[in-house]
């Protein structure tokens, strides 16, 4: 509470002069084969059988080091797989999310890969980033940028990124990562990638990883809005087939109610006459857990599945979505007073219950997703369905054909409860004590290594886990 009171004790002492804002470019014609997007990725696996997903939630530095913990936790496990050949987890990773602080640590892993063991603690999870961030703000060196937020993404350019841009992630060959931030006019979410820049007819491999760390994280009150140009309408967009099924509502397949609601927000962007620029804030306000996309994209491969229509993922057999979730949830002695809390008190907690309420529905509706499509496989199998002569009801049961496996890696998976108390009440801040970030990545591991889903998945691959062998590492996909 005390740091974040020094904070927002910004917004009295800085006074800052508007100066030159950085500008993301327009494109004059879109082109869907070009850009930093996940279509041209999956391209390079076609006959890929396997999704692996990680999803990093908001939390400051205390998500960036639980997240990272997760990372180091599959770079060390190599499993053999039913076929007897060796796979070091990390590499079958395909596609990673990030908000806010998981931001940092999504993106500085699609940047240096393995490189990145090497300088993640020293560079940033055990640095006082915070006391680094005021001291910026208030000296008179930066008081003509343009806010608080364009700032912070030059210290954390200087900190970590090193003038690296979404063309050195596109260059790359690690997984695909997705940073988010919210639009505060709409409250949709707006994931870097070009698939949403085509929306906007704009670049986005010339826009600075800081800058997108920087929007994912830029809480309301304590950072200033990140501000993007929008030239949406300019660039002869066109829906890609998979989304085309959409443009019509009354006639969208279904299930639909997320990939509608995420195209009206983005076709919202078409009218850059009425929205010439775009105010983002922290990717926490829409969307803490990272899991709105995933969402959307098995909502949407269930519906063409419905409909006989192909998808991108037609290939992939299973999905493996690792939930990475570090709220943190402190008790409070508020009901044992007739007094109600102060008033930061109360603004903090206003906007944390939603935000709280919003990550445990997503997990829930990945859980009922999985159980859907497992309920429609027994029905199609059974004796029973053998006998149906009607294509329509042939048609309601066809789900994907696909294993689904989400596994929760979050603080409440802790068997111990004095370890899930002290990482409970860790802050949401940019400095963290050396001790806290290292009890949180070694509790990422054991919470993975104790996983029943985990142990499941392990099981029906017909894989094991074997010892590591000795010496250096080997340079792995990630990064460039």
């Amino acid at each position: 509470m005390t740091s974040l009171r020094s904070i927002l004790g910004l917004n009295l002492a800085a006074g800052l002069l508007a100066g030159l804002r950085p500008v993301n470019p327009p494109i004059k014609r879109a082109n869907p084969s070009k850009g930093y997007r996940f279509a041209t990725r999956l391209q390079r696996s076609r006959n890929r059988q396997d999704l692996v997903i990680l999803a990093f939630s908001g939390g400051g530095t205390r998500a960036a080091a639980f997240s990272y913990g997760i990372l180091e936790a599959l770079r060390q496990i190599e499993i053999v797989n039913a076929k007897g050949k060796r796979i070091c987890l990390l590499d079958e990773v395909d596609l990673i999310t990030g908000v806010s602080g998981g931001s940092f640590t999504a993106l500085a892993y699609g940047l240096y890969g393995e490189k990145l063991f090497d300088i993640y603690e020293t560079s940033f999870l055990k640095r006082d980033v915070q006391g680094e961030l005021i001291g910026r703000v208030l000296s008179p060196a930066n008081w003509t940028t343009w806010g608080r937020s364009e700032t912070a993404a030059q210290l954390y350019d200087d900190l970590l990124f090193h003038g690296a841009t979404f063309a050195d992630l596109d260059r790359g060959k690690g997984p695909f990562v997705i940073a988010t931030a919210t639009d505060i006019s709409t409250g949709a979410r707006l994931g870097f990638h070009q698939g949403v820049f085509d929306f906007l007819c704009s670049d986005l491999n010339a826009v600075p990883l800081s800058r997108a760390a920087s929007a994912s994280s830029a809480v309301p009150f304590v950072f200033s809005p990140v501000t993007l140009n929008n030239y949406g309408g300019t660039c002869h967009y066109k829906l890609p087939p998979f989304l085309s099924a959409y443009s019509d509502p009354a006639t969208a397949p279904r299930p639909a109610a997320r990939v509608l609601s995420h195209l009206r927000d983005l076709q919202s962007y078409e009218d850059s006459t009425r929205r010439p620029f775009i105010h983002l804030l922290d990717g926490g306000l829409s969307d803490n857990l990272g899991m709105r996309g995933v969402l959307e994209v098995l909502e949407d491969i269930e519906a063409l599945s419905c409909l006989g229509r192909p998808s991108p993922l037609d290939s992939v057999k299973r999905i493996i979505i690792f939930v990475v979730n570090s709220r943190s949830s402190p008790e409070t002695d508020w009901d044992a007073s007739e007094s109600p809390p102060d008033e930061l008190a109360l603004l903090i907690k206003a906007t944390g219950v939603p935000i709280d309420h919003y990550s445990y529905d997503t997990v829930e509706t990945l859980r009922d997703t999985l159980a859907r499509w497992q309920n429609m496989r027994k029905l199609r199998q059974s004796a029973a369905f053998a006998r149906n002569k009607d294509p329509a009801l042939a048609q309601l049961l066809r789900t994907p054909d696909k294993d689904l496996y989400v596994i929760d890696v979050s603080f409440t998976a802790l068997g111990s409860k004095a370890e899930r108390d002290y990482l409970n009440n860790l802050p949401t801040s940019f400095n963290l004590p050396p001790k806290a970030v290292d009890r949180l990545r070694a509790a990422a591991a054991r919470i993975i290594r104790d996983s029943p889903d985990f142990k499941k998945l392990l099981k029906d691959a017909g894989a094991k886990i074997v010892k590591r062998p000795s010496g250096p590492h080997a340079h792995r996909k990630g990064g460039g």
